[in-house]
């Protein structure tokens, strides 16, 4: 879909990285730019390693690129990069404020050089703050945190780097806009994404009821503050999640799982009724559930058309796909694996030779 749009890389870690992998998983010729001392730090996040000693973060976010390796602070290799911008399509970076303007590269310049251009940087807390940014800080202050984990424990981050991924996919929501609005216009533009505004803006629901409400959120752990059941239990043998979201499937679940008394209970017949007598629902579901296996009741409820899942170990859930231990998960935007990923400035040479023509 992207076939013939030409993306210049400057990232490194995930949020970037990201971005450009879905674009290259749509079509795009990308030219990943390293360091060439260790090049991208994620190339040491391990173990584990493959066999050829590539860490598996690294090969996660990095395939449907070519690598060049490149120091900013040598005039030949700054020679290399002012080619590849002056016919790039679009570049990203997440460089911290300054860093390539010291180094002769402006990304202001450049699009008003060429009115053209796409350029998107990606940011920890915004293109004034020079704070650098990880998706686990961006968590602790984007409010996550504090809603997340047991009512009792200690504020917990969540079990991937979302902040990084929402980032990434944020930004290439925003270089594609800005592709469509050249094509349009013939003026592509500067982007900025920030992990903290894409952590920020993913609260959602959480966040109006807070602007709604004046009341702080707080920690449910595996419970929903606006549903009930919704919420995690546990069944015979493993934990089942059963997710409520409309009275119709309220007296479904209650009548899938052998309680018919709470689904004629029309002090329950709705959702807020529910809210009400929260404690009483989860005793009587948690009651019920544990008295048969999680399979059992997933038949039951999938039968019935309650939303429900059995609580998978990542190993289980990869069953279910064709992910690859080279060029990982498959594409969830439809795109393709054209190349694994690169090593350090393993197309260099060609790249240094042909510029774009690496791809051809």
């Amino acid at each position: 879909m992207l076939s013939g749009l030409k993306v210049l890389d400057l990232t490194r870690v995930l949020a970037g990285p990201l971005s450009t992998m879905i674009l290259g998983d749509l079509g795009a010729d990308v030219i990943k730019v390293e360091r060439r001392e260790g090049g991208d730090e994620t190339r040491t996040w391990g173990p584990p390693f493959d066999s050829q000693g590539r860490s598996a973060y690294y090969l996660s976010i990095n395939r449907n690129k070519l690598g060049l390796a490149a120091d900013l602070d040598v005039e030949a290799d700054r020679l290399v990069l002012d080619r590849l911008i002056a016919t790039a399509d679009v570049v990203v970076d997440n460089y911290r404020p300054g860093v390539l303007e010291r180094r002769g590269i402006v990304p202001d310049d450049w699009c008003r050089r060429r009115p053209e251009l796409v350029w998107c940087t990606i940011t920890g807390f915004g293109p004034d703050s020079d704070r650098p940014g990880y998706d686990f800080v961006a968590q602790a202050e984007s409010g996550w945190m504090s809603i997340t984990g047991e009512p009792d424990g200690d504020p917990m981050k969540i079990g991937v780097a979302l902040a990084d991924i929402l980032a990434g996919k944020d930004a290439a929501i925003a270089i594609l806009a800005r592709v469509i609005s050249r094509d349009r216009t013939g003026v592509g533009g500067r982007s900025f994404i920030s992990l903290v505004d894409s952590a920020r803006a993913a609260l959602v629901n959480v966040a109006q009821n807070a602007l709604v409400s004046g009341v702080d959120a707080k920690r449910w752990g595996n419970a929903h503050p606006n549903l009930v059941p919704y919420q995690l239990f546990r069944a015979a043998d493993r934990p089942i999640v059963v997710a409520i979201g409309s009275d119709a499937q309220w007296r479904a679940s209650a009548r899938a799982i052998g309680l018919p008394a709470l689904a004629d209970d029309p002090a329950l017949a709705t959702n807020a009724g529910r809210l009400a007598q929260r404690g009483r629902i989860v005793t009587e579901f948690s009651r019920k559930l544990a008295t048969e296996t999680a399979a059992v009741w997933r038949e039951r409820l999938d039968a019935a058309g309650v939303p429900n899942g059995v609580v998978q170990t990542v190993l289980e859930a990869l069953r279910e796909t064709n992910g690859s231990a080279i060029t990982g998960m498959p594409s969830s935007v439809g795109g393709a694996v054209r190349f694994d990923p690169p090593g350090l400035d393993e197309h260099g040479e060609a790249i240094r030779r042909g510029g774009w023509n690496a791809f051809s």
